[in-house]
């Protein structure tokens, strides 16, 4: 038995205003590139796991660009603990558990819906943003293997530098992978590639 996500119109608005709050308080400056040409499908955003603070920068990008309803898995043990999130489109998954597949399926079903956007880590943990090689679980490849209908599979890298100033600067950088093999050792190929694109770019930045 999974939790299921549900979106408190209140608590769902609410989370969107914090979000946009928060992240203005907390950091420097905001830039994102990438380039989206919405064809009204759902979205699957693939994106690195750095911190805390991944799922309020993916919905951020979701509020600026992508503009569909919100849903994202949580670890059991912690949507327990913070049940807020299951009323803004969280979801439950247990490692371990035969429940897994029952989350996979959900999401399939939520990625039925065009106006829907899912948030996946892929590498299944959170990482170090100094990490330049990414694993991808079995999660990924179900799911490309049972969705029956096109999604817009986006790829999402955030990054964070300071520089010369006490706030860090926040960097998403997206693009959405269009080519005919999605296969997962194919799109894990294409989206490490990315990944090191993303970091050159922000390596080649000398002051902002």
């Amino acid at each position: 038995m999974i939790y299921k996500a549900t979106h408190n119109i209140f608590m769902y608005g609410f989370f969107k205003l914090y979000c946009i709050w928060k992240i203005r308080h907390n950091f420097h400056e905001v830039y994102i590139k990438g380039d989206f040409r919405d064809k009204n499908l759902p979205v699957l955003l693939v994106s690195n796991h750095i911190s805390w603070w991944d799922g309020f920068w993916a919905m951020y990008l979701n509020l600026k660009f992508l503009k569909r309803r919100f849903y994202f898995m949580m670890l059991e043990n912690q949507l327990r603990n913070f049940m807020f999130f299951n009323k803004t489109g969280g979801y439950s998954i247990k490692k371990g558990s035969k429940s897994i597949i029952e989350t996979l399926n959900y999401t399939i079903r939520l990625l039925s819906d065009n106006k829907n956007m899912v948030l996946l880590f892929p590498q299944g943990r959170i990482q170090s943003i100094y990490n330049s090689t990414f694993r991808f679980e079995k999660g990924l490849e179900y799911l490309l293997n049972k969705i029956t209908r096109k999604v817009h599979l986006i790829f999402l890298v955030c990054l964070i530098d300071y520089f010369s100033h006490s706030r860090p600067c926040l960097f998403l950088y997206f693009k959405e992978y269009l080519e005919n093999d999605c296969s997962s050792p194919n799109i894990e190929k294409e989206y490490n590639m990315f990944y090191a694109q993303c970091i050159a770019e922000n390596s080649a930045i000398t002051t902002l």
